[in-house]
C-alpha cells in the first residue's frame, strides 16, 4: 500500500486514517501498542502526526495487513530485525512506485 498525503509538517488523525483507509480507533490502538509511533498532542489532546510517524505507521500496517503479523509478533520483528525489514520494506515500496509509474506510461501509449 503506497500512502498518499500532501508534504506537510503535521497531520492530524482523520487524515491519516484517511489515506490508510482504516478507521481513527485502529491508529490510536496502534499508537499504544507500539512504542515507535509518538505523535505530539496538543493542548485539546489531538494528535499530530509527524512524516516520520507516518513512515512508522506505513512499516506497521506493511506487517500487520500485508505480511499477516499479528501484534506481538509485528513488536517483536520491530525490536529484533528492524533494520532488516525496513530495508525490505523500503525497496518494496520504491519497486510499487516504479510499477505504478510504468503502468501509467502504458496505459498512456
Amino acid at each position: 500500500m503506497h500512502v498518499d498525503l500532501p508534504e506537510k509538517r503535521y497531520y492530524n488523525i482523520g487524515e491519516v486514517a484517511e489515506a490508510f483507509s482504516v478507521n481513527t480507533s485502529l491508529i490510536r490502538f496502534w499508537e499504544k501498542e507500539f512504542d515507535v509511533l509518538q505523535p505530539k498532542k496538543n493542548a485539546k489532546g489531538n494528535r499530530k502526526f509527524t512524516p516520520e510517524d507516518i513512515k512508522n505507521l506505513e512499516f506497521i500496517y506493511h506487517l500487520v495487513k500485508e505480511r499477516g503479523f499479528t501484534l506481538e509478533g509485528a513488536k517483536t520483528h520491530l525490536k529484533e530485525n528492524k533494520q532488516k525489514t525496513y530495508d525490505r520494506f523500503e525497496i518494496i515500496r520504491k519497486l510499487e512506485t516504479v510499477k505504478s509509474e510504468l503502468l501509467k506510461i502504458k496505459e498512456n501509449l
